[in-house]
């Protein structure tokens, strides 16, 4: 690690890091955390008189993810204000690809390996494919990695400064997601993102909020949300995460059957579920029964994941300002 990057950020006070930022670049998935966390940080930012800062970033991650999410990623932040909204991607194979490629990769691996050992390749045990809770190795390679492109080509835009380029890097993780996610810092300077050229500081501005405190940021921000939400979803990102849980994976199924498909097929390919104990196969099926016993999926009332947190009453004010013309919020 270059000398000059620091080992530990020197404030943690939210105001102090936009002003001594060159750069509070914020990460959008299009999700609820990212929209309420943007809102939050946009206030700030204009507060300060500091707005012409922020860049809004979207990693896309192509067919595994819900519909729309792109261009939702792009109007929250152009109706939040914000003067700057990027998209990045990875190169090459998408999720489902880099699987099938990395199951390649496993399995020649663990037949040289038997081979070693004087064993039978065809019977070698090859290791899962798919990423896991263990393995997350899908985020570095569709999100963390394409962001440090837009990190290097922002440090180039200011290179005329002389020094390294300071870049506060916005996440919506929160504490109340995951153990993992509790035990992570709302400050830290990202040193595996940081060189001479840039100093990387990482800020989770929404890491102790609740769920309520979320939805009531959106519904003050007036920010469209995804209809996932409305449908059911807790979370928003692939439409099929290793993480999501049961619930979130059959409705996938149900309003993106094609996309279940070609996970159930990669099953097939890697010869291993897609989720530990869950394979694709059978969450194809829950969707076919609820399919049966209910009719196709209709979209519920816009709103309905809402007031579900925080009550009719706002969720209704929240409706009734997204139909007046739009004005940025204080």
């Amino acid at each position: 690690m270059h000398a000059s990057v620091p080992r530990a950020p020197w404030t943690t006070v939210p105001d102090d890091l936009i002003r001594d930022a060159d750069w509070v670049v914020v990460s959008s998935s299009g999700g609820k955390d990212s929209q309420a966390m943007l809102s939050y940080v946009v206030r700030r930012a204009r507060a300060l008189g500091m707005l012409r800062k922020v860049v809004v970033v979207h990693a896309d991650l192509g067919r595994v993810e819900w519909a729309g999410t792109r261009e939702l990623a792009e109007l929250q932040a152009r109706l939040a204000g914000v003067p700057r909204f990027e998209v990045v991607q990875a190169k090459g194979a998408d999720l489902l690809d880099r699987v099938a490629i990395r199951y390649g990769k496993l399995k020649a691996k663990a037949e040289e390996e038997a081979r070693a050992r004087g064993e039978d390749p065809s019977t070698a045990e090859v290791a899962p494919a798919w990423p896991s809770s263990a393995a997350r190795w899908c985020t570095p390679d569709a999100k963390r990695g394409p962001i440090r492109t837009l990190y290097t080509r922002l440090t180039a835009e200011l290179a005329h400064l002389g020094r390294p380029v300071r870049i506060l890097e916005c996440i919506g993780q929160r504490a109340a997601e995951s153990r993992q996610r509790a035990k992570l810092a709302e400050v830290e300077i990202n040193r595996q993102a940081s060189n001479g050229k840039r100093h990387i500081t990482t800020w989770r501005p929404i890491h102790g909020w609740s769920d309520r405190r979320v939805w009531r940021e959106i519904a003050r921000s007036r920010l469209p949300y995804h209809p996932a939400y409305d449908w059911g979803n807790r979370r928003l990102s692939c439409v099929f995460c290793v993480l999501g849980c049961t619930s979130d994976l059959v409705n996938g199924a149900r309003r993106v059957p094609e996309l279940a498909a070609a996970y159930a097929r990669m099953e097939i390919t890697v010869g291993a579920d897609f989720k530990a104990g869950l394979s694709m196969r059978e969450i194809i099926r829950r969707a076919q029964v609820l399919e049966a016993a209910e009719g196709p999926a209709a979209r519920p009332p816009a709103g309905t994941a809402m007031a579900a947190v925080i009550g009719q009453a706002a969720t209704a004010r929240y409706r009734r300002r997204q139909a007046a013309p739009y004005r940025l919020a204080a």
